[in-house]
């Protein structure tokens, strides 16, 4: 630093301009510069959640966020013997209603790539293997106090 003085060293961190600058232009992705504003966040959240895809590109489809119960696709949910006789024996309700709800809980477990998950129905728990799509047990609201679920990687409360 012998030949540099503190003058010099400021105006090296002072941008050198060479006429009036003007703030960037905001542009859609694929549009060129000129062709009109970017829209605001706002308005594009609020054409998203109100179902406008009027500005979609051509042939697009708008996000579906996760199964929908209304599905009739999803692929059946087995019952272990085990299973079957501890929602017999501690009269847990499993009808067409519960068999739904849980077949998207577990729907929803395996988007997220869970193997074991522990499902929550209506104050009772049932332990299912995603993988295999297969109640192994269920337990009751009565018989959860003091009980420890051991090798779950996850929960879900339907």
């Amino acid at each position: 630093m012998d030949d540099i003085t503190l003058r010099q060293m400021q105006s090296l961190s002072t941008p050198a301009t060479t006429g009036p600058t003007q703030p960037p232009q905001r542009t859609r992705i694929g549009e060129a510069p000129g062709e009109g504003p970017a829209p605001d966040f706002g308005e594009v959240l609020r054409e998203r959640i109100a179902g406008d895809d009027r500005k979609l590109p051509a042939g697009a489809k708008p996000a579906v966020v996760g199964p929908s119960l209304s599905q009739p696709d999803l692929p059946p949910l087995k019952l272990s013997a085990h299973a079957q006789t501890r929602i017999q024996s501690r009269h847990i309700p499993f009808g067409p209603d519960e068999q739904a709800r849980l077949q998207s809980g577990v729907a929803r477990a395996e988007a997220k790539g869970a193997r074991e998950s522990l499902l929550l129905l209506d104050g009772a728990a049932l332990l299912v293997s995603v993988k295999n799509r297969t109640v192994i047990t269920a337990v009751d609201a009565a018989s959860l106090k003091d009980n420890v679920f051991t090798n779950i990687d996850s929960a879900v409360i339907c």
